[in-house]
């Protein structure tokens, strides 16, 4: 299969100034937190992040549960003297990410300018809990925005009624699923969006026909068969570890940026890993962006000009009714810009978004 193919195929798959407290909902901060399977969460402590510290922001590491029972490892992040009821946003992203990425700096960032945030490693990836291991869920990574929202909610410094998302690449998809579903949600970014049922259904710019997903399916359901006799999980194809020079463009940006010292995480399946590869049968059939139509809150969606994955977001938005939505289009921008190049991010204008709607 060349690098295309497969990676078309598989980017779902691979692509104590602290102020406040947290209530029963929350377990707190810790170094190792014992998990339901019976793995031991080894919170790393450190800074790790694949972005500098900020020192506007206190920031500590924190755990909550989904109501799945799963143990999400999260980062805090608090405007440094904040006092009073703050507004809150959760974020996460991008699919196969870790929270010391794209999803980390957003969550900085917006801590600066006054918002109290918090950017978890959605269930079975990073830090969070979760057997087996490297798997996605297009309904547990939508639960998992909304247990975020649970978990801000048991916030003293935390104003329960201006709670917002930022959902990033795969997670912008996860994170308008959230809005159509949970109401607390009252203003959501989607940042450089995938649908990631969409693109695991029907392939790039939907090139895969129903006979097509027939034959994925099968061979799908061939490899479960040998996953339960061996009592293993086979792993998708991932990135390459190197390039040949041949590759679609948005796989060298991918490579850029999880390959390289830019975006690097050893805990990120994109950076160093791979995905379950049978997670992605759900995907083929449960399109997650069903009822996006129903949002009634506020929605900015933001993507690149040049981004391969323009269409996602472009489509998303028709989809989208009543006044308070917007789409952002960035000139010249590719997919993997709104990653991490702050001077391409139009931060001022998700500031503004949040303002005006929380």
């Amino acid at each position: 299969m060349s690098i295309g193919r497969r990676v078309a195929a598989g980017i779902f798959l691979s692509v104590a100034a602290f102020v406040g407290s947290a209530r029963a909902a929350a377990d707190d901060t810790a170094d190792n937190v014992t998990l339901k399977e019976g793995r031991t969460m080894e919170l790393e402590q450190r800074w790790d992040k694949t972005f500098p510290k900020s020192d506007k922001v206190d920031h500590r590491k924190v755990t909550f549960r989904n109501r799945y029972g799963i143990t999400l490892a999260a980062d805090l992040y608090v405007p440094r003297g904040a006092e009073g009821k703050l507004a809150a946003i959760a974020v996460s992203g991008p699919f196969g990410a870790v929270k010391e990425q794209a999803s980390g700096l957003y969550a900085q960032i917006m801590a600066e300018r006054g918002f109290l945030t918090l950017t978890f490693d959605p269930s079975y990836t990073g830090e969070s809990g979760g057997e087996p291991r490297n798997v996605a869920s297009p309904d547990i990574n939508t639960e998992d925005f909304s247990a975020a929202v649970d978990f801000l909610t048991t916030l003293d410094l935390v104003d329960e009624n201006r709670i917002g998302i930022i959902g990033i690449c795969g997670f912008g998809g996860m994170g308008l699923n959230a809005a159509a579903m949970d109401t607390r949600i009252k203003a959501t970014v989607a940042s450089t969006m995938y649908d990631m049922t969409r693109v695991t259904a029907n392939g790039y710019f939907d090139s895969m026909d129903a006979n097509a997903r027939y034959v994925a399916r099968t061979q799908l359901n061939e490899q479960r068969t040998r996953d339960a006799r061996s009592g293993t999980f086979a792993p998708a194809p991932g990135l390459p570890e190197s390039l040949k020079g041949d590759e679609p463009q948005f796989v060298k940006d991918y490579f850029d940026y999880y390959k390289t010292k830019r975006g690097f995480h050893p805990r990120s399946i994109n950076s160093n890993g791979a995905w379950n590869a049978t997670s992605s049968l759900s995907f083929m059939t449960m399109p997650i962006l069903a009822y996006a139509g129903e949002i009634r809150n506020a929605v900015l969606i933001v993507h690149g000009e040049k981004a391969h994955s323009r269409y996602f977001s472009e489509d998303a938005f028709k989809k989208l009714t009543g006044d308070n939505k917007k789409l952002l289009i960035v000139p010249n921008a590719s997919h993997t810009d709104l990653y991490d190049k702050t001077d391409v991010i139009p931060f001022d204008a998700i500031e503004a978004f949040f303002k005006e709607n929380l």
